[in-house]
């Protein structure tokens, strides 16, 4: 590995994230092919997960590939799918050398891209910037690994840990610049994903607006009984952007049918007590592609997911006011009975969000 070797990768993963949260059920992968020190193609996985990082640098590249070196943030892929194997291009491009930053977890390429590879008489240098790669696609091994996505949880709170008043009034606690922080915050998940409480106290519409954005993050509600009003901003616009909603078990058909007709898609899970199950809730959502989830509430919503650790990173905003005790929490019962029994994250950032204060916190 080398001082080019790593600069070339860090814009390889720099291209990868142009479409974090639009290729799912594929992993954000980016590719650079190198000749003579002089980028000659550069790709991305593309929204919708075709085509692949690879195969878009290798079209832009030409001839030039010959005999270059690919930076590729993945493990090609060594399967055949939809497309063919990614690997395969590369030799078939006649490239020299393949630096890759991490090998595949799925279980169909898992050592096989760089083995077709070597085969093949290429040259092939793992581990550049492995950490950095990992985290940027933590979602797709998640969901291979264990079949459930990155969950990334989001509060807007007072100082006071509070999420809106006693009468429920919650527009707005911090101001539009965290806001707006809010919607870039979306744009980067496959899924954005709320509580039956939220959805019926805020009538939300979920999506990301005023950036220029095209594909629309997945809508997901989550309510036990379905009991949600029709005439929400959801249900008016299932059909332009999707609605996803999470239910449990021996909902009133009724209502299941009238969901159905909006154009929602509907999602039966586990039950515990009297909520979803919330890994059950996350294994459904991993199983039908989403590697990256945004969680924007309420307190019941968190608590659970919480309870079952299924939280991976923590996002913040603490806004210079108080509402008292008789606001609604931020995060609902969890149950404790002991300090060392909480949920505990390690802060990775602070920042000013336009008088509010921006937090994130990563697994401890």
């Amino acid at each position: 590995m080398t001082v080019s070797d790593e600069r070339f990768m860090a814009l390889a993963l720099s291209l990868g994230r142009r479409e974090l949260g639009a290729c799912w059920p594929n992993p954000a992968v980016g590719c650079l092919i190198v000749s003579g020190g002089r980028i000659v193609g550069r790709g991305w996985t593309q929204a919708g997960g075709r085509p692949h990082a690879e195969t878009v640098a290798l079209a832009q590249a030409g001839a030039a590939a010959r005999g270059a070196t690919a930076y590729v943030t993945l493990e090609p892929c060594a399967h055949h799918g939809k497309t063919p194997p990614c690997a395969e291009a590369l030799i078939s491009a006649g490239v020299a050398r393949v630096v890759a930053a991490v090998e595949d977890s799925d279980p169909r390429v898992a050592g096989k891209g760089f083995a077709l590879l070597r085969a093949a008489g290429v040259a092939v240098t793992t581990g550049v910037l492995a950490d950095e790669a990992a985290r940027d696609l933590a979602g797709f091994f998640l969901k291979t690994e264990h079949g459930r996505p990155w969950l990334t949880l989001k509060m807007a709170s007072s100082f006071d840990g509070r999420i809106a008043t006693a009468s429920g009034e919650s527009k707005w606690i911090t101001g539009g610049y965290a806001r707006k922080l809010v919607h870039s915050m979306r744009a980067r998940h496959d899924a954005v994903m709320v509580g039956a409480g939220t959805a019926r106290a805020d009538d939300p519409s979920l999506t990301v607006r005023d950036l220029g954005i095209e594909r629309q993050p997945v809508r997901v509600v989550v309510s036990r009984y379905l009991d949600l009003p029709l005439m929400s901003q959801l249900a008016r616009t299932a059909r332009q952007v999707p609605v996803w909603l999470c239910h449990g078990t021996g909902v009133d058909p009724d209502r299941a049918r009238a969901w159905k007709s909006t154009g929602a898609e509907l999602v039966s899970c586990a039950v515990s007590g009297m909520q979803i199950d919330a890994l059950d809730l996350m294994q459904q959502l991993g199983a039908r592609g989403l590697t990256r989830v945004f969680c924007e509430g309420g307190s019941a919503l968190a608590a659970s997911l919480l309870a079952e650790d299924l939280v991976d990173e923590l996002v913040g905003f603490t806004a210079g006011l108080s509402i008292g005790a008789e606001g609604l929490p931020a995060i609902g019962t969890l149950g404790l009975e002991r300090l060392s029994e909480a949920p505990r994250f390690r802060l990775i950032e602070t920042m000013d969000a336009g008088g509010d204060v921006l937090h994130r916190w990563a697994r401890g």
